[in-house]
């Protein structure tokens, strides 16, 4: 019996060559896309689920309750750590600090010096550190970093340094020409989906005997790269640990002034996943994204399925003699059921295996529209179990209502031929089909114009600094750099390519969140955070900052005066902002300075941030970056030139620049992967849509064929009968755009809130989707109608 369906279904297939190839490559994108989505949600979702504390590990952060509304730092004050022990005995607290940009210099002084650069991974921890997150030790103990100036190296990076990991314990490396440290252990290196893969750790009381690396004893200072991590033991709650903290905070937070300080509690189950206070990895993914990548997988595979109950159902108007006959030759109800079932089965499974094609295809190309570190596997048990549950649902989904329909022909008016659309029912259920179809489409293409309508916004928005042509230089903050850059900036300066040149902490727009209490005019503490900057005297005029009042600060290696923005008047209440000239500012516990500039508001941080009070001051011991305005000319020479002037000046760091514009870039890497996945699946959306309407018409076409034979002969032209076909898939797409657009509002809205500044939803956007689904609809029934309108009268009348 089983047999038979098969052959029957193959049958079926060869004689509809047409539909096949329209229902197995609709089935086959559906299937490829959903499986796609579901190895990343799948990656993404496993981020340090193999450790085995993973259900009792926590991260703690810090929370700041202003009068205008609360701020976040995912870091603690450096003294913290050591509360923590002293309060919560109990519990293991490991802190670390975190570094970027590092060099790295073995066998440092010497002809065969090897200089290696680090954007990220180095770190400095204490040994209980990884009593909290752990890792496997291949030579060592964490007990190794109980002592200054020693490192311990992932097996990776130690092959990299020294050729050898199991013969480098002992050797000696210097860390951005200033600590030297010698390594002490080796551990395995850290997999892939995990937000700790640090392969160079220093022991955090080298940086606390030195005072460097920001390091610092005043509770007022909270740097986001100083955080502790907490490992709970069994049956420990967090509301409990929480409600502990709160007391905490109040006895060690007590000198904030107006604001509140509170330590709060992050699972490290959301980690990975957190926008507001981020995380070591290389990037954040949030659970919008993923709801919304799972959304629209489920979404794509929903219009497959669809598309399928409609070519099935227009195809069984022409099968109803086949049912007939099945039926007086002894066939039930039940067996006509299954065999209807089993050829859909055959089509899931021809599909599939294309399916498994097309995703293998692709998938190495899924690192170009998300980010992903690694290679991901297409056959795991997870990814086949999803496989298998994938086809059984579709097979369901797609293939009981053509059954039903199917196999509920009566044979008597199947035999006689008069089996019609009125007799198969479901007309309405097929409009409906179809307007879900194009109401996911809208949705879709609505998302596509706004994603890209914000990144256009991002690019071209007034930054209210200038950041064409400006390269920043890596620079470094121990003694003998600094003695140099007054003659380097000397140099650069002759070059008549170089406009401007200057020192600081980092550039107008950055992730820094340097943020201090302060004191204004010999009053108590502010209640809101301050965020600083460090830049030499010509930093305004090399980034284009202006000024509304006020001057610049002299030159000079500390603090003198400052310059502030307007935000941080704004927050004062100050209107006049010379009125501000000349008050005086205090941060954390430091001398009184003047103030003696305020610039223009600039974007401090990314687009999805409000504008943050910034106070700008010089502070040679702080300057890590060398900005150079460039002209617009020779760009390529002129950065050859200034890396031999650099490897003159520093022959001991590695060059290392990038333009500014690159770096901000980088600010919204995210949500250019959004808008390039809303592209992919509007293409994937529209392109199923049309495989459907496609299917619809063909149906339309069967059914009025004698329809349309009678209106030829009474005078027709093929316009008319183009209208006759057109006119209800229009309809159609009007009443799924009425559906689409609050939807694809509401979804819109929330993701632009992701963003302080965003553009508006104009009427537009609205206008260009619903145009956009009815050409292309126009275009996918076009053929189809012509080819009925032009078709021979004679022919049509004796069709039926």
């Amino acid at each position: 019996m089983i047999l038979n369906y098969f052959k029957t279904a193959y049958r079926n297939l060869v004689r509809n060559k047409s539909y096949a190839i329209i229902n197995i490559s609709g089935l086959a994108i559906g299937i490829a896309a959903c499986l796609l989505i579901f190895l990343v949600v799948r990656y993404e979702l496993s981020y340090d689920k193999f450790r085995i504390d993973y259900s009792n590990i926590y991260h703690i952060y810090t929370q700041n309750k202003h009068s205008d509304g609360l701020t976040y730092n995912p870091g603690v004050p450096y003294p913290m750590v050591d509360a923590l022990r002293s309060e919560f005995p109990q519990i293991k607290s490991g802190v670390i600090c975190t570094s970027y940009g590092n060099q790295i210099t073995i066998d440092a002084g010497s002809s065969s010096a090897k200089k290696f650069i680090e954007e990220s991974g180095t770190c400095f921890a204490d040994p209980d550190f990884f009593d909290v997150i752990k890792f496997n030790w291949l030579i060592g103990a964490p007990k190794v970093l109980s002592d200054p100036n020693k490192v311990v190296l992932s097996k990776s990076i130690a092959t990299k340094y020294f050729s050898d990991w199991q013969t480098c314990i002992g050797k000696t490396l210097k860390l951005d020409n200033r600590l030297d440290l010698q390594v002490g252990g080796i551990v395995e290196d850290v997999p892939f989906n995990s937000d700790f893969r640090f392969q160079l750790i220093g022991s955090y009381i080298t940086i606390k005997n030195n005072n460097t690396y920001g390091y610092t004893s005043d509770w007022g200072s909270n740097s986001s790269n100083n955080q502790v991590f907490m490992l709970f033991p069994e049956k420990v709650s967090e509301a409990a640990i929480e409600k502990q903290l709160e007391a905490f905070s109040k006895k060690y937070h007590k000198d904030n002034g107006k604001s509140e300080t509170l330590n709060l509690l992050r699972p490290l189950k959301d980690i990975h996943h957190d926008r507001v206070l981020g995380n070591f990895g290389t990037h954040i993914t949030t659970h919008s994204t993923l709801v919304t990548l799972s959304f629209i997988g489920f979404l794509i595979i929903i219009m497959a399925c669809i598309n399928f109950i409609n070519l099935s159902t227009a195809q069984s108007v022409g099968r109803s003699k086949e049912v007939g006959i099945r039926k007086v030759l002894g066939s039930n109800r039940k067996q006509l059921f299954w065999q209807m079932l089993g050829e859909t089965k055959v089509m899931v499974l021809f599909s599939s295996f294309i399916a498994i094609g097309l995703a293998w295809l692709f998938l190495p190309y899924i690192k170009y529209v998300i980010t992903i570190d690694e290679e991901l596997s297409l056959f795991t048990v997870q990814s086949i179990l999803f496989f298998i549950s994938t086809l059984v649902v579709v097979t369901v989904l797609a293939g009981i209502y053509p059954a039903v329909v199917l196999s509920g022909f009566k044979p008597v008016v199947a035999l006689k031929n008069k089996i019609n659309s009125a007799n198969i029912g479901g007309i309405s259920l097929r409009r409906s089909l179809v307007v879900i179809q194009f109401a996911i489409s809208q949705v879709l293409i609505i998302g596509t114009i706004v994603a890209i309508s914000q990144m256009n916004f991002i690019n071209s928005i007034d930054l209210g600094f200038n950041k064409e042509a400006i390269l920043l230089l890596q620079g470094s903050t121990d003694s003998v750099s600094i003695s140099k850059h007054k003659v380097f900036k000397e140099e650069l300066l002759k070059m008549p390519e170089v406009k401007d040149v200057s020192f600081a902490s980092d550039m107008p727009s950055s992730d820094n969140n340097l943020g201090t209490n302060f004191a204004i005019d010999h009053h108590s503490d502010e209640d809101f955070t301050l965020y600083l900057k460090f830049g030499d005297e010509d930093y305004f005029k090399t980034f284009g900052l202006q000024f509304i009042a006020g001057r610049s600060y002299s030159e000079g290696d500390t603090i003198t005066e400052v310059v502030v923005n307007e935000t941080f008047l704004k927050k004062l209440n100050i209107t006049n902002a010379d009125v501000a000239i000349g008050k005086e500012i205090r941060t954390g516990g430091n001398p009184w300075r003047k103030i003696c500039g305020v610039v223009k508001d600039f974007k401090t941080n990314s687009l999805r941030e409000e504008i943050r009070p910034i106070m700008i001051s010089a502070f040679r011991k702080r300057y890590q970056v060398v900005s150079v305005k460039l002209s617009s000319q020779n760009l390529a020479q002129t950065q050859k030139t200034i890396q031999s002037s650099w490897d003159k000046f520093f022959p001991d760091y590695v060059y290392v620049s990038n333009f500014m514009d690159e770096h901000i870039e980088k600010f919204y890497e995210q949500e250019r992967q959004m808008a390039l996945l809303y592209k992919i699946f509007a293409g994937l959306a529209i392109f199923i849509s049309c495989l459907g309407l496609y299917g619809l018409i063909s149906f339309m076409v069967v059914q009025k064929t004698k329809e349309v034979g009678i209106r030829k002969v009474l005078g027709a032209g093929i316009s008319s009968i183009f209208y006759l076909f057109s006119r209800e898939f229009a309809a159609l797409i009007v009443v799924a755009f009425l559906i689409a657009a609050p939807l694809a509002y509401y979804f819109m809205s929330a993701w632009l809130n992701n963003f302080v500044f965003r553009v508006t939803m104009g009427v537009g956007v609205f206008i260009v989707a619903v145009t956009t689904s009815l050409l292309i609809a126009f275009l996918a029934v076009g053929y189809k109608a012509y080819r009925a309108a032009v078709a021979n009268p004679v022919k049509s009348l004796r069709a039926e």
